[in-house]
């Protein structure tokens, strides 16, 4: 299994506020004052949407170059809620100015369905946890 990306997350002094590194970049999540936190970062959820907004601007614009298309701004707006079940929910509602037709929005509906973010959250992911060392005595 080839390794893709990575991320680590490191904890501050204040509260749920913690330092995110993924790959070469930094960031930092917390959580809303209303759940405890600073309100300082996004927190997890709004980093969920946020990757598979990216993903879906990245594979639309890859898409829309190799065929010629001009999006002009693209821009993709997600909202997540849960239902009375629990069960969550997202809705990605996509703009661009470009001049597409209805046979080009409707091709590029089918291409933002099978995204490879989009993919992993509806198929899921096999997640493993280990325990790490925590000081040299380990």
């Amino acid at each position: 299994m080839s390794r893709v990306s990575s991320a680590t997350v490191v904890s501050t002094d204040s509260n749920y506020l913690h330092h995110i590194h993924a790959g070469h970049y930094a960031m930092d999540t917390d959580e809303p004052l209303k759940l405890g936190g600073q309100g300082a970062a996004p927190a997890p959820f709004d980093y969920y949407l946020a990757s598979l907004a990216a993903c879906t601007a990245i594979t639309l614009r890859m898409y829309a170059q190799r065929k010629g298309w001009d999006l002009g701004e693209f821009r993709a707006e997600l909202a997540m809620e849960r239902d009375d079940d629990g069960k969550l929910h997202v809705r990605r509602t996509l703009h661009a100015t470009g001049p597409l037709c209805d046979e080009q929005w409707q091709r590029l509906l089918e291409i933002v369905a099978n995204t490879p973010v989009t993919k992993a959250m509806r198929e899921g992911v096999d997640i493993t946890s280990v325990k790490g060392t925590t000081s040299a005595t380990d």
